[in-house]
């Protein structure tokens, strides 16, 4: 007995829809914006509708009281939409059965009316935004409208911050809760602060916030100590860089000859290629020198000093003595042995930290080992 399914009649079929064709390719952004019912933007006419309902005012139902005593008509639906503070103010008012009017001062009224049409269309003028960003960032603070409050801030970031209200900006950045925006207000004060301390804002700040003056002032001073460190450790990394390049050429004259100078047991090679060594022009006057001086004892010749100094930072380098072709260096190496702690100490520490200038771990000729 056949399959039932072999049996069915497929005319069925025929009164079926017939399927869409697959999509060649892949759905574009606004297309899958629109099928998600998500927007990042709004639309040219569906912003100036919302404009025009705020400029026409039809059917207000919400009187807003600016300090220049003008009245700025709006929608409560709207305004409590926007923001959870004008819902919680609407509600309590709509059990009292009261007409719902909302005074809105301390700021210009210009301001208030650049904040109310923003709740409607998301959108303001740059001339606006410019004149009255400080008003606009207290008054998203304070209804709660995050859009508004990040758009001033990156505003601030963008283009409005300078010196001459850097102050008055931070002061405001830190009642309103704007971390990033306070962040970016106290790099500038430091980077800047001859010309931030000097203006307006800071001696209204010194008047009104002497704590916070003290604070700025604080950190002032431990940005000027960090920079100070900063330039003293540049300078050292720089010293223990020169001293290691110095050992290193110490060691490439004693062993392979460089220039007019060459190692005692070997036939100097005058046709020899240029130097790679830096410290060996400088080094080789040097050793000519000690090689001549009648006063060659430790404190007898400046320079005679340093070439001994040298000398002896190189055999607390050397791994091995007993076939390093500087002179002194078993010798030197010995010696150290019977030093005093104190002095052992402070050439520990030295080369420490020449070795760790340099970032490694061992070398050809030297080694952190050396150190310990």
């Amino acid at each position: 007995m056949g399959s039932s399914y072999d049996e069915t009649p497929m005319v069925v079929a025929k009164d079926a829809p017939v399927p869409p064709p697959l999509p060649s390719a892949p759905l574009t952004t606004a297309v899958k914006t629109t099928l998600g019912r998500r927007s990042c933007c709004v639309s040219a006419a569906a912003s100036e509708s919302w404009d025009r309902l705020f400029d026409d005012a039809y059917r207000a139902d919400v009187s807003i009281y600016t300090s220049g005593d003008d009245i700025i008509y709006a929608h409560s639906s709207i305004l409590g939409l926007a923001s959870p503070v004008f819902r919680g103010m609407f509600n309590r008012k709509r059990r009292s059965n009261k007409p719902f009017s909302v005074p809105i001062r301390g700021v210009p009224a210009e301001a208030v009316r650049v904040f109310i049409r923003f709740l409607y269309s998301s959108r303001y003028e740059e001339h606006q935004m410019e004149e009255h960003i400080l008003s606009l960032l207290v008054l998203s603070h304070a209804y709660v409208v995050p859009r508004l409050k990040r758009e001033c801030e990156d505003q601030f970031e963008r283009k409005f911050l300078n010196a001459e209200n850097v102050v008055d900006v931070f002061q405001l950045a830190l009642l309103c809760d704007a971390p990033r925006l306070s962040i970016i207000c106290h790099r500038i004060i430091l980077k800047s602060f001859k010309a931030a301390s000097s203006s307006e804002a800071w001696k209204a700040m010194k008047m009104s916030h002497p704590v916070l003056e003290k604070e700025l002032l604080e950190t002032v001073n431990d940005e000027a100590n960090r920079q100070k460190d900063k330039e003293k450790k540049a300078k050292d990394r720089k010293i223990y860089l020169e001293l290691y390049e110095a050992m290193e050429a110490l060691v490439h004259i004693c062993r392979d000859g460089c220039k007019t100078i060459g190692p005692h047991d070997k036939v100097f090679n005058e046709q020899q290629g240029p130097c790679n060594y830096e410290s060996c022009k400088g080094l080789e006057s040097l050793i000519r020198h000690f090689a001549a001086c009648k006063l060659r004892v430790p404190g007898g010749c400046v320079h005679c000093k340093r070439m001994w100094q040298l000398l002896e930072l190189h055999s607390r380098l050397c791994i091995d003595s007993n076939i390093c072709k500087v002179p002194l260096c078993k010798s030197l190496k010995e010696k150290t042995r019977r030093q005093k702690k104190k002095d052992d100490m402070m050439w520990k520490t030295l080369v420490k930290k020449i070795l760790r200038t340099k970032s490694i771990t061992g070398a050809p000729y030297f080694s952190l080992a050396a150190a310990l």
